[in-house]
């Protein structure tokens, strides 16, 4: 009769402590037999932990609040694309792929960055994309819409319960960076920091450049908000769309597919097919005209050595399990 209230309790303090009733401290393992049948026995969706996620959607709506200002929506388009690359570059071609190489400082950045975005921390999403990689549309793989259906790889499994668990036995080559592990572990810090951040900007706007027509709470909407969300759905396109729209170049054991309209809004990463078929390459668009604008800001990065050792795409991997016209 008390695991009820227990279970509502756990899942408010997870609003701040995402790590809170887990045994990442300890680095588990998939054989923690404890925890698998905990996860188990609980019910797929954690209402309680996902209030803030449903709450920031609604939010939305306050755009008819505040009102519109130039300078609100270019904040808006600006940050949905710094975070965007934090996104693509960071969380998913440096720590989920190691496609290339930073500095310790650097890692942090790129961190810092993806988790600015409101979509966890380092360590959980590169652990569950590994997990993806490595079941792609298969019964294991946590949103393939050929198993569970368009709805539950868009934005279903991140409701799961079973999802929730920063899975750090996958991630060990990150796991052992302290700073990486307390930015996942609290991964609420850097979007509220973020969101105070735009508000107050706003209010310093409204008081020495009233002429731009904005304010605290317009900004906080508009750059924190409706950016956030339309950087969720960008991402979970990926998942989505690309396993059910697009073109398919090469063979793989999965329904990734190429699209160019993705590509343009996730900054490179809708050329899916190409990526499922050679993850290893820090550049998705493989050809001049497949756009990819996280790899031509790698390149750029690379010339003031911020970044190194980019991996290309092998003259092999361009050639192999090619579908036939």
């Amino acid at each position: 009769m008390q695991a009820a209230p227990k279970r509502t309790s756990l899942s408010l303090v997870r609003w701040f402590d995402s790590w809170a009733g887990t045994a990442n401290d300890n680095m588990v393992t998939d054989k923690d037999a404890a925890l698998a049948a905990e996860e188990a026995g609980l019910v797929s969706i954690d209402w309680g932990r996902v209030v803030p996620f449903l709450l920031l959607h609604a939010s939305v709506l306050f755009v008819f609040v505040v009102g519109f200002s130039w300078v609100a929506l270019i904040t808006a388009v600006a940050l949905y694309a710094v975070r965007m690359f934090g996104i693509t570059a960071g969380y998913h071609r440096y720590f989920s792929h190691n496609s290339f190489k930073t500095s310790r400082f650097g890692q942090f950045c790129l961190a810092v960055l993806g988790a600015s975005a409101a979509q966890r921390g380092p360590l959980w999403w590169a652990a569950h994309h590994r997990h993806h990689h490595e079941h792609s549309d298969q019964p294991e793989d946590i949103h393939s819409p050929t198993q569970k259906g368009f709805f539950w790889s868009h934005i279903g499994w991140v409701l799961d319960r079973t999802n929730f668990r920063s899975r750090i036995e996958r991630v060990k080559d990150y796991a052992r960076f302290p700073e990486l592990r307390f930015l996942d572990r609290f991964d609420i810090l850097v979007p509220t920091l973020l969101g105070v951040t735009m508000f107050l900007f706003g209010v310093a706007l409204e008081k020495w450049a009233p002429g731009l027509g904005t304010n605290g709470w317009q900004m906080l909407v508009w750059g924190f908000v409706v950016s956030t969300i339309a950087l969720y759905h960008g991402t979970f396109t990926v998942n989505s769309l690309t396993h059910v729209f697009g073109t398919r170049r090469f063979e793989t054991k999965d329904t990734s597919r190429n699209s160019l309209l993705i590509a343009l809004i996730t900054l490179g990463e809708g050329w899916h097919n190409n990526h499922h078929h050679y993850p290893a390459s820090a550049r998705q668009g493989f050809y001049w005209w497949e756009i990819d604008i996280s790899y031509y800001v790698l390149k750029l990065l690379s010339v003031f050595g911020l970044v190194w050792d980019i991996r290309p795409v092998t003259e092999r991997a361009l050639n192999a399990r090619r579908i036939s016209a």
